[in-house]
């Protein structure tokens, strides 16, 4: 803090779980198992998507960029978290609290659009099988995975500057475990509506449109799945979509119940838990819930084992 007139924050304290000193430690030994297994796991799918030729259709390019995305996605949040804990360090410089932020808008949109590009894959595995290969060609599917990581990137750059425009006062105490926008919000010293509107506009063209998009395809697919004629026809289409869908219950649910209330009263602790669900939780089933319930996956893990000893 710089004393003036005003003080002015130079940097945050990041709250977190520091309510809870009788379990630093334990949080930490959770945390770093989760993130180990979240890099473990996710980077299997990627080594397995890129090495099997089995692999290599448009499905599993999309699972793999998906899991780096993952990786990428808690590596923004959780070393910091780490590092809060083990050190009981919890102050982040102004600057890189606004780095963390843009990092975890951008690829926040990025796993929302794609994810609907991965509900639209097999939207036209599904319901227009004799066209999968000349929609679904390598440039098309290059061209929705570039876009999905690009399109969100000039605003959220604008996003967190518009955030990071206002003054912040008085206090500097962060009621989160990374930096977001609600908890931020909450510390402005002066009329935020304009940004909360932003946030709402920004969440109905990254959050919302993107889900309904996803709804309508899964419609699509679930009434073709229908008409098949054979209950085996009709188990293994929805095993290869079950999986995708789970993730997006997972994700979409607790994102939008945060940023749909950026600034209400007393709810902290609801928004750290929601928050560990979308950026640390997902990320963390998300190679189970595929290997798990994807038998091309678990042969290319065996056959990767195999290899190994």
């Amino acid at each position: 803090m710089v004393g003036t007139n005003l003080t002015t924050v130079v940097e945050f304290i990041l709250l977190g779980f520091s309510d809870l000193h009788n379990f630093q430690g334990f949080l930490f030994g959770i945390f770093l198992i989760i993130y180990m297994s979240i890099l473990i796991g996710n980077g299997l799918i990627i080594l397995v998507t890129k090495v099997f030729r089995a692999l290599h259709t448009p499905m599993y390019f999309f699972l793999g960029n998906f899991s780096f995305l993952e990786i990428c996605y808690t590596s923004v949040t959780l070393p910091n978290m780490l590092t809060n804990l083990w050190t009981h360090d919890r102050s982040i410089s102004f600057l890189a609290c606004a780095i963390q932020l843009c990092f975890l808008l951008i690829l926040g949109s990025t796993e929302c659009l794609l994810l609907t590009v991965m509900a639209y894959d097999r939207y036209v595995a599904i319901c227009k099988p004799l066209y999968y290969p000349l929609i679904m060609n390598h440039k098309v599917c290059f061209q929705l995975v570039f876009g999905s990581w690009t399109i969100g990137i000039p605003v959220m750059i604008g996003q967190t500057y518009h955030v990071f425009s206002l003054p912040f006062c008085d206090s500097n105490k962060l009621n989160h475990v990374f930096c977001d926008i609600p908890p931020l919000l909450k510390l402005a010293c002066s009329d935020t509506s304009v940004i909360e509107f932003s946030v709402y506009v920004v969440a109905v063209l990254f959050v919302m449109i993107p889900f309904l998009l996803i709804i309508r395809s899964y419609v699509k697919i679930i009434s073709t799945i229908l008409k098949l004629p054979s209950n085996t026809g009709k188990y293994k289409a929805f095993s290869t979509c079950s999986s995708h869908l789970i993730v997006v219950i997972l994700f979409f649910g607790s994102a939008t119940i945060t940023y749909s209330r950026p600034k209400s009263n007393n709810s902290g602790r609801t928004d750290k838990i929601l928050s560990l669900l979308y950026t640390i939780v997902t990320p963390m089933f998300n190679p189970m819930i595929y290997s798990l319930r994807n038998k091309d996956i678990i042969d290319a893990l065996k056959k990767l084992l195999q290899a190994k000893w």
